[in-house]
C-alpha cells in the first residue's frame, strides 16, 4: 500500500469511525484511476488485499470543492 501511495495511485486513505454491520472495520481509500478495471488490478496486486483490505465496494467520485494533490 505504501507503494501505491508513492506512486500516486492512493491519494487518500484511512479508516472510517465504528464499524460495519457485520462488525468489521471499515476504511476508505481514494484512488486516481482511469477505470475500475484498473483498480482491481492495481489493488489485487498489493499484498495487503485479502489479508488486511478487502474491496467491498468501488464508486467513482466528482470533486466539487478544493482538489487532490497532483
Amino acid at each position: 500500500m505504501d507503494a501505491l501511495v508513492e506512486e500516486g495511485f492512493v491519494v487518500l486513505g484511512g479508516p472510517l469511525e465504528g464499524r460495519s454491520p457485520g462488525g468489521t472495520s471499515e476504511a476508505l481509500i481514494v484512488v486516481r484511476a482511469g477505470d475500475e478495471a484498473e483498480i482491481r488490478e492495481r489493488l489485487a496486486a498489493d499484498p495487503w488485499e485479502g489479508s488486511l483490505l478487502t474491496t467491498t465496494r468501488i464508486a467513482p467520485w466528482t470533486i466539487r470543492l478544493g482538489s487532490l494533490p497532483d
